[in-house]
């Protein structure tokens, strides 16, 4: 019998004590009849009577075929009750992602339906109504963090900053394991140019999230480029390598961000002294952009010439000279100064 690695963590919110008792009611009956123990999440403590939730906190264990397809299946039956919340499971296998899944209420319950009409209006860039439809999901249930945290967006998005961070704020408030409303925070922190507070809200996504998912990687270089805004470039370095050495599909939002992460990886390493790491880098990231194809950006060879010349190495006047000519100020004056 094949074992896999399975991670999982999220909640699903039931709204009220007698559907709460309902659910629960349900759920004993398929356990008994379908399932026996042949589950990974210890339902028993997931259940939460006092917040009428069923609350699986972030769980790393082993499962087979068998167990994944019974605990998801149980999984969307009670998403079927739920008002509110979001379960995402992933099975692994010496690092590769087999199986993704994300489970959340799809009812005909007037808040499921409004806050999903709100989230597919995003996507068709109709900001206005997704406003409209989150208002309603959070009227029908006013501890709907998800609608919270989504109009939350859509305020950021209208650049009404003071609503964004109200509806973020009031999202953690409610569940403060969920990882979007920190970012949307540290995005807002950002833009008044607090870079430390926006690290403490990142510091929080980060913990709230894995490595399996996006977002985190979001944090992550956001936190970088607060660093660097900071002077902090030591602090930097740990993100840095960990997001180059990741290695994302294409279609990861965080793929497009490769070469920014090699090309401030060896700036960073610059600016501790660490020139010889440096070139190393900068070196990688030149053969990377060739191995793919890419454009080579001047500012690449405008600092692997500095590394270059930092450590005694020759060639650097070659890297300026090519940076010259694909239109770079900075490698002109470098030339000129040399001479």
């Amino acid at each position: 019998m094949i074992e896999f690695k399975t991670i999982v963590s999220g909640s699903l919110e039931f709204g009220s004590q007698k559907t709460f008792e309902k659910v629960f009611k349900m759920y004993e009956h398929r356990v008994e009849n379908y399932y026996k123990a042949d589950l990974f999440v210890d339902f028993e403590e997931a259940f939460l009577p006092d917040e009428y939730m069923v609350r699986i906190p972030r769980t790393v264990t082993v499962s087979t075929n068998k167990i994944w397809k019974n605990t998801l299946d149980l999984l969307e039956y009670l998403a079927q009750f739920a008002l509110a919340g979001r379960i995402i499971a992933w099975m692994v296998k010496d690092g590769v992602i087999l199986r993704e899944s994300s489970i959340e209420p799809k009812c005909d319950k007037v808040a499921v339906q409004a806050f999903l009409r709100g989230r597919n209006q995003l996507t068709q860039g109709k900001e206005e109504e997704a406003i409209s439809s989150f208002d309603k999901a959070i009227a029908k249930y006013s501890r709907h963090a998800y609608a919270y945290e989504k109009r939350g967006y859509v305020k950021l998005k209208l650049e009404d900053l003071e609503g964004a961070e109200s509806d973020f704020n009031k999202s953690n408030a409610i569940n403060p394991n969920i990882p979007e409303p920190y970012v949307g925070l540290a995005k807002l922190k950002m833009i008044d140019k607090d870079y430390k507070s926006a690290i403490l809200h990142l510091n929080s996504a980060v913990k709230n999230s894995i490595p399996l998912m996006p977002i985190y990687w979001q944090a992550r270089r956001m936190r970088i480029i607060c660093h660097q805004e900071l002077k902090q470039h030591a602090e930097a370095i740990g993100d840095l390598k960990a997001f180059c050495n990741r290695k994302f599909s294409k279609d990861d939002p965080n793929y497009r961000y490769n070469d920014w992460a090699w090309f401030n990886y060896g700036k960073v390493l610059l600016e501790v002294g660490d020139s010889q790491q440096a070139l190393e880098i900068f070196n990688k990231s030149v053969e990377n952009l060739e191995k793919n194809k890419s454009k080579i950006d001047p500012e690449f060879l405008v600092y692997r010439g500095i590394a270059r010349k930092q450590i005694g190495k020759s060639g650097y006047k070659k890297d300026w000279t090519e940076a010259a000519e694909l239109g770079s100020k900075k490698a002109s004056e470098l030339l000129q100064v040399t001479e």
